[in-house]
């Protein structure tokens, strides 16, 4: 008995001896941790994915070993808060053009189409879209079952209770572009927030598809408003025969949106026409 007790206490005795020496050898922090910590604290937190990254500690060790990953899986919360921006910047060594990089969501359909059916099944836009590519006339219609509004992590996106389509909050939305992939008719375009005009239609035949056919606000191919933009502003795309913007050039005179005989251009930063 005396033996067992002595054997155990020699192997108690080593053991201690090793987690000392182990403790006085091996670093207690894992080499950068320290940078990664400093950067996870400038991070919201939220762990939404929109960056690539799983969560935001994984962004801030990728951020850490490589810093000009910032501006390929940007974090829209982080550019919307200058103070945080700034100290992000401090710690890494970069700069960022928030501007340039800014982005908001929007949506492009009129949401005026006509229901062909009862839709019955599942209540979400990608099951809806599988059955003959929804229940609308519009084949590129918004399907209103709010996919886009259960992955917006800002409550920026809703579905307005008049024709049943997502409307985007331009002062909520910070462009992290989770909902894009949520919309399975890719209605859903991430833009600078200096946009000043959007197409509130994304019908992408020059004609009406068989058995299908465009809402009475859908874009008519006039070219009307490619004509009365005196600042180049407008390309138009010829493939599409529907207008493409130029941000850079626009000065917000809005005669594109005057002229259009369909209502299919909108003036953004104004809730009632960013819509679906």
């Amino acid at each position: 008995m005396v033996t067992v007790i002595i054997i155990l206490t020699s192997v108690a005795l080593v053991l201690g001896i090793l987690i000392f020496v182990v403790n006085r050898v091996v670093p207690v922090k894992v080499k950068g941790i320290e940078k990664t910590e400093a950067i996870a604290e400038l991070l919201p937190g939220m762990n939404c994915g929109a960056c690539g990254q799983p969560g935001c500690f994984a962004f801030a060790q990728a951020l850490t070993v490589n810093p000009d990953l910032m501006a390929q899986g940007k974090c829209a919360v982080v550019l919307q808060d200058e103070e945080k921006c700034e100290a992000l910047q401090d710690c890494r060594g970069i700069t960022l053009d928030t501007a340039e990089m800014s982005k908001k969501a929007l949506i492009h359909c009129n949401g005026n189409s006509e229901v062909m059916h009862d839709y019955t099944g599942v209540e979400t836009c990608k099951g809806a879209a599988l059955l003959l590519k929804g229940y609308k006339k519009c084949f590129y219609s918004c399907l209103g079952f709010g996919d886009c509004q259960k992955a917006c992590p800002h409550d920026a996106i809703s579905i307005r209770n008049e024709n049943g389509v997502a409307v985007v909050d331009a002062e909520k939305c910070t462009g992290c572009g989770l909902c894009v992939a949520e919309c399975p008719k890719d209605l859903i375009e991430l833009v600078p927030v200096s946009a000043q005009v959007t197409l509130l239609c994304n019908y992408g035949q020059l004609k009406d598809i068989p058995g299908r056919e465009k809402c009475d606000f859908g874009c008519i191919h006039c070219r009307k408003c490619f004509k009365s933009c005196e600042f180049d502003a407008i390309v138009w795309d010829k493939e599409r025969a529907m207008p493409e913007f130029d941000i850079a050039k626009c000065t917000a005179c809005y005669k594109c949106v005057e002229v259009c005989p369909n209502q299919t251009l909108a003036e953004l930063l104004k809730p009632a026409t960013i819509q679906a």
